[in-house]
């Protein structure tokens, strides 16, 4: 019992500083041995807990993916079909990147990393068969997993290509929403209508208080403050 205890101490000693260092300076530039230094573990501490920088990406991707359809269900009403809860969901993680070019550095290593990416795609099918089995009633869940493999990396590619006075968040949720529906055969004048309600939305706010929101579950679960570190809005 002891030596349980000692590890989850000492790992979330480790995820407490990888947080702050990702999010100070980005996930490429934060080094293993600069982890090591400011969490004062061994390098067998950690490879016996994370193996290396990925497996602490994966376990921060599995808490933020586990977490962010639940909150965007809160943007969505109830009462509106559930292709709103993926449209609200997939435009908010796109406005996150937003908000602060670590955090897109964070994503985008999330998106690119196999082990990450694959969590990620198979998290999401298992949600995307509940949303568009309507419009796909043929397709099981590895038809889903398939169609997701494009949707990943449509998702990747438009966070990887910040705004831009002519590229403006609008135009960037615009044009990814239309082109994740058109993928799962949702009918044009739903299309218009989710277009709509997403362009209703102030995304800049609720990607601000949906990040604070994320963190403030992974600071309660780990134990720790966050307090002067997470990102504002730009």
């Amino acid at each position: 019992m002891a030596k349980r205890s000692d590890g989850f101490i000492t790992e979330k000693r480790i995820l407490q500083v990888c947080v702050r260092l990702f999010l100070e300076q980005g996930y490429h530039k934060t080094t293993t041995s600069q982890i090591l230094e400011d969490a004062q573990v061994s390098c067998s501490s950690f490879q016996n807990l994370f193996r290396n920088k990925e497996g602490v990406l994966m376990e921060l991707v599995k808490f933020m993916f586990e977490n962010q359809f639940s909150i965007a269900r809160n943007v969505a009403s109830k009462e509106l079909p559930p292709v709103y809860v993926y449209a609200a969901e997939t435009a908010l993680q796109i406005t996150l990147t937003e908000l602060n070019e670590n955090l897109r550095d964070i994503y985008l290593e999330a998106y690119t990393y196999p082990d990450t990416l694959a969590y990620i795609q198979q998290a999401t099918a298992k949600e995307l068969q509940g949303i568009f089995e309507l419009y796909q009633p043929e397709f099981d869940e590895q038809d889903f997993l398939e169609l997701e493999y494009g949707t990943a990396g449509l998702m990747r590619g438009y966070m990887a290509n910040p705004c831009t006075a002519r590229f403006t968040l609008e135009r960037k949720l615009g044009k990814f929403v239309t082109a994740a529906l058109r993928v799962f055969d949702v009918p044009k004048d739903e299309v218009v209508n989710v277009l709509a309600f997403i362009e209703g939305l102030d995304m800049r706010s609720l990607a601000q208080s949906v990040m604070e929101e994320l963190f403030r579950r992974l600071a309660m679960h780990y134990e720790f403050s966050l307090e002067g570190l997470l990102p504002r809005e730009r």
